[in-house]
C-alpha cells in the first residue's frame, strides 16, 4: 500500500471510513456476525488487511458463502487439526462489501506445548503424502459427483398417481429443501477437504525457507523459490490442453475454421466439415471432462464464467494460440529451462554444506518440493471444479424461483443470504401446497432492486488495503506466503512510496528477471481481451485461470500477493518477471505507460507516459 506520509504508523480505522452515497444500510445485506459492529471496541484496534486477491469485488449476499467456508476451514487446520505452533486461523469480516482478514496469533507461552503435537500430526501427512493425497482426490471427486446429481425442478401440478398407490405420502417439495441443504453441506465438505494439505504445503516451504536463511545468510528469496520450480501441476492442465488442441489444429491445417470463435456451434461445425476435423473435434470433446471445469475468474462469485458453459472462451484462447504458432512463437512453458536452472541452483548451494547439514538440506528441500504442487493444484479441484458445479446448481434453483415469479432472473437469488433462500423455499412450497399465492413474488422483486442498488454503490469505491495498526510481528504462514503480508512488507507500505510520485513503486521480488514494456492495467477477467502481445500485465491480483494470457505478456505487477501467491508461482513457472504486493500498482500505473519491472529487486519504474 502506498501512503502519503512516511510518518504514518497506522492505516484508517473501519469506523472512520465513509459509506459511499446510496449504500446506506449496507450492513443489513450480510449476516450479523460478518460485519464490523465494534461491540467490544476491538474491531477498531485489530489489524485487518483486505483480501482482494480472492475477493476483488463487492459481495452479493449469497456469495459470502465462499469467503465464510474458505477462511473458517483454513482456520480449523491451523488451530484444531495441525496445531501450527505460532499461528491460529484468520478472523474475517465484511466491511463496505469487501472481505477483511486479521491473523490470530498464538500466545507465546502456549507455543512450546503445540510443537510436539504439530510434529506428530504434520509428520503423519509428510510420511504418507502420496497415499493420503490420492485418497484426497477420491473423496473430493465423490463430493463433486454427488453435487452433480442434485436437481432442482419445478413442483408438479399434482403428485403422480403412483405415489398415491405406493403410499409415499410426500408431495416432493421435501426434495427441494433437502437438495438445497445438501448442496450447502457438500460445498462445506469440499472446503474442509481443500485445506487438508494446503497449510502443510506452506509450512513445508516456510521450513525450508527458514533453514536456508540460517544455513546461507544473505541467500536471495528468489534462489530458495527456484529450488522447487519446474514441476508438473494439474492447475496448468486446462491451459496445456488448449495448447495441444491448437497444435493439433495447425498440424491438420484447420486454422481458417477458427475465424469466428464467438459462434461456438458454427466453429465446431466448420472444423468437423474439414478433412481431419473429426479427429480434432473428438480431441476437443475429450479434453472437456474434467479440464473445462475452469473459470476465467476465481470461482468465488456467481457471475464467474466457466469454460464448459461458455465455450467461446476456450475456443478464443485456442484461436490465439493457433495465431501464435503460425507466427513462430513458442507457446509451451519453458519447463526444461526451469528444471535446468532449479538443478543448477540446488547444486550450487549443496556444494556449500556437507555432513548432517547436507542431509537435512536435502530432506527439507525434498519435502518442500513434494508439497509445493498442491499449493496450486487444489485450485482446480475446489475453486474451479467444485465451485463451478455449485454455481450451476444455484442458478438452477434460482430459475425455479424465477419461473414461480419470485424474481425476474435466476441470478437475482444471489441478492438473498443462504438463510433467506431456505425461507423462500418454504414460502414457495407452502403457496403451492395450499393452493394460494406465495408472498415472495410481492416482496422480493423490489427488495432485490434495493439491494442491487446498494451493491452497485459499494462497488463505486475501492476498498482500503488495510485497517488499523499492524502488529509488531506477523507469524501466520498462510498470510505471509500467499498474501505477502509480512512484518517487513507492512512496514514498507507504511513508510510509503509517496504514491509513486518519483515514478517508482516497490513490492515483493516474486519472480526473477528485468524487462521493459507497455503496461496493461486489468481489474477483471472481462478485460483480458485487451492484453496485447508483449504487454506488462498490471492487476490487483491475477487468477490461476489466466494461464493463456501469461504466454503473451512480458511480466506481471500485482497489488497483493507473496512468494507463494498464484501470480508469483505462475510467473516463475512461465519464466516471467513478477513484482507482487505493491499495494498500489494497479492504481498508480496507467495502461499505455512504458514501465520497467525488476523481479530481482521488487522494483517497478514508470519510464514514460
Amino acid at each position: 500500500m502506498t501512503v502519503t506520509s512516511s510518518a504514518m504508523k497506522s492505516f484508517p480505522k473501519p469506523s472512520a471510513l465513509t459509506v459511499p452515497p446510496g449504500a446506506e444500510g449496507w450492513e443489513k445485506l450480510y449476516p450479523y456476525n460478518l460485519v464490523f459492529q465494534n461491540l467490544s471496541g476491538a474491531e477498531d484496534e485489530k489489524f485487518w488487511f483486505c483480501d482482494s486477491q480472492h475477493w476483488p469485488t463487492v459481495f452479493k449476499p449469497f456469495e459470502t458463502i465462499g469467503g465464510e467456508f474458505a477462511v473458517k476451514c483454513l482456520g480449523q487446520y491451523n488451530t484444531r487439526h495441525l496445531l501450527i505452533p505460532p499461528a491460529n486461523g484468520i478472523e474475517f469480516k465484511i466491511h463496505l462489501g469487501y472481505l477483511y482478514m486479521s491473523p490470530v496469533p498464538v500466545p507465546e507461552a502456549e507455543i512450546p506445548a503445540r510443537v510436539p503435537e504439530f510434529e506428530r500430526r504434520a509428520g503423519h501427512y509428510f510420511q504418507n503424502w502420496d497415499t493420503l493425497l490420492e485418497s484426497w482426490r477420491t473423496k473430493v471427486r465423490a463430493t463433486i459427483d454427488e453435487m452433480e446429481a442434485l436437481s432442482f425442478d419445478a413442483l408438479p401440478e399434482m403428485v403422480p398417481f403412483e405415489d398415491i398407490v405406493s403410499g409415499k405420502a410426500k408431495d416432493g417439495s421435501e426434495k427441494l429443501m433437502e437438495n438445497y441443504d445438501r448442496l450447502i453441506q457438500l460445498l462445506y465438505q469440499n472446503w474442509q477437504y481443500h485445506f487438508e494439505f494446503l497449510n502443510l504445503g506452506y509450512v513445508a516451504y516456510l521450513d525450508f525457507f527458514g533453514y536456508c536463511k540460517e544455513l546461507f545468510p544473505g541467500i536471495p528469496d528468489q534462489s530458495i523459490a527456484k529450488m522447487v520450480q519446474g514441476v508438473d501441476m494439474e492447475l496448468f492442465r486446462p491451459d496445456d490442453e488448449l495448447k495441444k488442441l491448437a497444435s493439433l489444429a495447425v498440424e491438420l491445417g484447420l486454422q481458417t475454421a477458427f475465424e469466428d470463435t464467438d459462434d461456438v456451434a458454427g466453429t465446431l461445425e466448420r472444423v468437423g466439415a474439414r478433412e481431419g476435423g473429426g479427429q480434432w473435434v473428438d480431441a476437443y470433446t475429450a479434453a472437456q471432462d474434467p479440464w473445462f471445469n475452469f473459470t476465467v475468474g476465481n470461482g468465488f462469485y456467481g457471475h464467474d464464467k466457466y469454460w464448459i458453459e461458455h465455450q467461446e472462451l476456450p475456443l478464443g484462447y485456442i484461436k490465439d494460440y493457433i495465431r501464435r504458432i503460425d507466427e513462430g512463437h513458442q507457446i509451451m512453458r519453458p519447463v526444461d529451462e526451469l528444471v535446468a536452472e532449479r538443478d543448477r541452483v540446488i547444486a550450487e548451494y549443496r556444494e556449500l554444506v556437507d555432513g548432517d547439514n547436507l542431509a537435512l538440506f536435502d530432506a527439507k528441500r525434498g519435502l518442500a518440493a513434494t508439497a509445493y504442487p498442491y499449493v496450486e493444484n487444489h485450485n482446480f479441484y475446489i475453486e474451479h471444479w467444485t465451485m463451478g458445479v455449485f454455481w450451476r446448481k444455484v442458478r438452477a434453483l434460482g430459475q425455479v424461483f424465477a419461473d414461480a415469479g419470485f424474481w425476474p432472473h435466476r441470478d437475482d437469488m444471489l441478492y438473498l443470504t443462504r438463510g433467506e433462500v431456505r425461507d423462500a423455499i418454504f414460502d414457495l412450497v407452502t403457496g403451492w401446497a395450499v393452493g394460494s399465492e406465495a408472498t415472495g413474488p410481492h416482496y422480493w422483486p423490489a427488495e432485490i432492486d434495493r439491494r442491487r442498488g446498494i451493491v452497485e454503490a459499494l462497488s463505486s469505491a475501492r476498498p482500503q488495503p488495510a485497517l488499523n495498526t499492524p502488529p509488531a510481528e506477523i507469524t501466520e504462514p498462510f498470510t505471509m506466503m500467499l498474501y505477502g503480508i509480512t512484518t517487513e512488507q507492512v512496514q514498507q507500505w507504511l513508510a510509503g512510496d509517496e504514491s509513486g510520485a518519483d515514478g517508482v513503486i516497490t513490492g515483493m521480488a516474486a519472480s526473477p528477471g528485468v524487462v521493459e514494456g507497455i503496461a496493461r492495467v486489468v481489474h477483471s477477467a472481462d478485460q483480458l481481451g485487451e492484453v496485447q502481445e508483449g504487454d506488462i500485465l498490471v492487476a490487483t491480483i491475477t487468477a490461476p485461470s489466466w494461464g493463456p494470457i501469461f504466454g503473451k505478456i512480458k511480466a506481471t505487477v500485482t497489488d497483493i500477493g507473496g512468494m507463494m501467491s498464484h501470480a508469483a508461482i505462475v510467473c516463475r513457472e512461465y519464466g516471467l518477471p513478477a513484482v507482487t504486493g505493491t499495494g498500489s500498482g494497479s492504481t498508480t500505473i496507467k495502461s499505455g505507460q512504458l514501465v520497467r519491472v525488476d523481479g530481482n529487486t521488487g522494483r517497478v519504474e514508470i519510464l514514460k507516459g
